[in-house]
């Protein structure tokens, strides 16, 4: 997987997923049968009422094991994948922001939510950030080996920069913009993930939130200010216009401003 590039995330989820079903049958991998993989995605809809994105997963995992490890045919008859769940994700207000921002104490997470929401990056790719990829001049964010290996620009905004530069002036980052316990390495997405819960439940705000949130919340606002949705995908490094799309069903519209195209003619 290494060599095909797949990520880190992508490993070790499939691992720990080939190890599940192995562990549930008894048997190696390489001996489990398509009717066992079935029984095992069954058992755990019934039991655990898992995602088709999770049921997904796991067929993703074995055919990799299956094709490019055991070098055996890959029969798509036989487990058929279901459909992908189409769920609308979750956005925060512009008050919510505001007020998320406001009482965040710590500099440092002041800096990392300021920087993803007014720039839409994923959590990995925040915390792999380097110094170098702001670039204040251009106001612009370097993403480097994002999702899908493709390097993009983003936008920077100058309410973020001014934050950046407070918390560079404190902090001192000597590589990665966002550094753990130890200065020359990245922090790790679950600090992260653990500092926006913490903030948001100190904001008094309780939606059932992530920090892809943020993300979701870059698109959309982008959405309602009327700037392209070509462009929003660019900036996302979504390959697929169809991705963007879903962000079209959440924004906010006063049907009284929306001028009919008879009247122009």
């Amino acid at each position: 997987m290494r060599v095909r590039k797949y990520s880190d995330n992508s490993i070790n989820t499939y691992i720990s997923l080939l190890r599940q079903v192995s562990k549930f049958h008894n048997l190696s991998p390489s001996k489990i049968t398509y009717q066992q993989i079935k029984d095992y995605l069954d058992f755990r809809i019934r039991k655990d009422h898992i995602s088709n994105s999770t049921i997904n997963q796991v067929i993703s995992a074995f055919k990799v094991l299956f094709v490019y490890v055991l070098k055996r045919q890959w029969n798509k008859i036989e487990i058929s994948r279901p459909k992908r769940e189409v769920k609308l994700p979750v956005v925060f207000s512009v008050e919510e922001i505001n007020k998320l921002l406001d009482t965040t104490k710590n500099l440092k997470h002041e800096a990392i939510f300021a920087l993803t929401y007014s720039s839409g990056v994923r959590l990995n790719e925040l915390c792999h950030l380097r110094i170098r990829d702001i670039d204040s001049s251009r106001m612009q964010i370097r993403v480097v080996n994002g999702k899908g290996r493709k390097d993009r620009y983003t936008i920077l905004s100058k309410r973020a920069l001014e934050v950046l530069r407070e918390y560079f002036k404190k902090y001192s980052p000597l590589d990665y913009l966002f550094y753990g316990h130890d200065k020359k390495k990245a922090i790790c997405d679950g600090t992260v993930q653990r500092a926006l819960k913490k903030n948001l439940k100190n904001a008094g705000i309780i939606k059932d939130a992530s920090f892809h949130t943020l993300r979701h919340t870059f698109a959309t606002h982008l959405l309602e200010q009327g700037v392209n949705i070509k462009v929003i995908q660019e900036l996302l490094g979504h390959s697929s216009i169809r991705t963007t799309m879903i962000y079209i069903h959440l924004i906010n519209f006063d049907i009284s401003k929306i001028k009919s195209p008879l009247d122009n003619i």
